[in-house]
């Protein structure tokens, strides 16, 4: 079924899918490895993120005399409505995210923040509402330790290749990246998908066996 723009895809994925689903349909078009390590969680159980990736290059790094964070705050101001600023971060642990980063992007229309580490100011974050996927909270500054040497750029995320353009779906089962080529497909497949597990839910309810209803519907 086809989208005419980005804002009627994310409003259906929002509304009818989860990372479960679209996982597995990932997983049965022969692509086994999307989802983001387990550990990268939303802040708050039900925050939802969805939309086009917007790759963000941290690396370990000294401060230097008037360049205390590289290119972050370029980064930052560069987010695009229905972007996702998402970061692997350096082998240090710090924190990659916080309030003011969050009261920036959500004035952008950014639709959220993704990142293999820690972000902090998890307080003002929860009460701005802004949709952010992290490892946990840790308040150790990425200021003396850490710099964003690139964005806009393919990079990789907990061993997952990401691309600008890719869409980033996540929810309290976890965080996947489809990439842009693949991405009609997936959702019409996931969306087809979730019809079929209604039907199955339903004959469920009539009693059917989970042997029949596998071999009737192909869905489990």
């Amino acid at each position: 079924m086809p989208f005419s723009n980005d804002a009627e895809l994310f409003r259906a994925i929002r509304q009818d899918l989860y990372t479960a689903v679209v996982g597995d349909v990932l997983d049965e078009m022969g692509h086994l490895h999307n989802f983001l390590p387990g550990r990268v969680q939303p802040l708050e159980p039900k925050m939802v993120v969805v939309g086009r990736a917007r790759p963000v290059v941290v690396q370990d790094a000294a401060a230097t005399p008037g360049d205390p964070f590289g290119k972050l705050l370029e980064a930052l101001d560069s987010l695009q409505p229905g972007e996702v600023y998402i970061t692997n971060g350096g082998a240090t642990p710090y924190a990659l995210w916080g309030e003011l980063l969050s009261m920036r992007a959500a004035h952008l229309g950014a639709a959220g923040a993704v990142m293999n580490g820690y972000t902090r100011d998890s307080k003002a974050i929860l009460e701005l509402g802004f949709p952010t996927f992290c490892r946990g909270s840790y308040a150790l500054d990425v200021r003396f330790r850490g710099k964003v040497t690139d964005y806009g750029v393919p990079t990789v995320v907990g061993e997952i290749p990401v691309a600008p353009g890719d869409i980033v779906f996540g929810d309290r089962d976890g965080v996947l990246i489809v990439p842009e080529r693949l991405s009609a497909e997936v959702f019409e497949r996931a969306l087809d998908k979730v019809h079929s597990e209604d039907t199955v839910r339903d004959a469920f309810r009539s009693g059917m066996s989970a042997v029949d209803a596998f071999t009737r519907f192909g869905v489990m």
